[in-house]
């Protein structure tokens, strides 16, 4: 389904319409013929299945109406972001599995109680990254004095594009993860933090991360982004 922003005429359109796909890129808006992928059941795809049906099953099986209905408390409290930009408002479901999307995925368990807190996890504006042909990882330096650093059951967690041309300046994806740094009260995470790239690079090619952080509370920033270019 397609996001259509009206103006004077369409002054904005993100998604799919019959047989043409709308996005937006650096350089402004296009269309293309949309395709529909081979389903090469590939273990992402199949942990990406897995995912969504445990959080389905949490939803509906374990939580209890007093838990859901928390979690719509919690969505019609907080803004999110839609493909336009434009500040939305989720439904309680939408929210748990905003969250717990990212947590299970990266092998973290559920966070069943919705945040009482009425925001979205704070993102990290200063992210960056450096990449190596020679030893295939790619070193994370982030804001270690922000407070998921040391609060147990906080995650920052790394997904990577896969290498492009160097004069590509812009991604939309798609990110593998790459790793996730995990907060700890005892002995926070210090910067930087290296871990292996999930596609092979060279020298001279971009990497392009997308980040989220998810407090221990469930509350999950919008992604943020920054992009490196490998070294030899």
């Amino acid at each position: 389904m397609a996001l259509i922003k009206l103006g004077g005429g369409v002054a904005d359109i993100r998604g799919s319409i019959g047989g043409t796909v709308f996005s937006k890129n650096r350089y402004g808006s296009y269309s293309r013929n949309r395709t529909i992928p081979v389903n090469p059941g590939s273990a992402k795809q199949t942990k990406i299945r897995s995912t969504m049906g445990q959080i389905r099953n949490a939803w509906f099986s374990v939580l209890t109406a007093a838990q859901r209905a928390a979690w719509a408390v919690y969505a019609a409290n907080v803004e999110v972001q839609n493909r336009l930009g434009e500040a939305i408002k989720l439904t309680g479901w939408n929210m748990f599995a905003r969250t717990n999307a990212n947590l299970l995925y990266n092998d973290e368990p559920i966070v069943a109680d919705a945040p009482t807190e009425f925001s979205l996890a704070e993102a990290d504006s200063t992210l960056a990254i450096t990449i190596s042909e020679a030893t295939q990882l790619i070193s994370v330096a982030f804001d270690a004095a922000m407070d998921w650093c040391d609060e147990d059951g906080s995650h920052l967690i790394i997904y990577a594009s896969r290498p492009q041309n160097p004069t590509v300046n812009y991604c939309k994806g798609p990110y593998q993860v790459a790793g996730k740094i995990s907060g700890n009260h005892t002995t926070p995470p210090t910067s930087p933090v290296t871990m292996a790239v999930p596609f092979a690079v060279v020298a001279g090619q971009k990497v392009f991360v997308q980040a989220r952080i998810v407090r221990a509370d469930g509350r999950l920033s919008e992604p943020f982004r920054c992009v490196g270019t490998c070294a030899a």
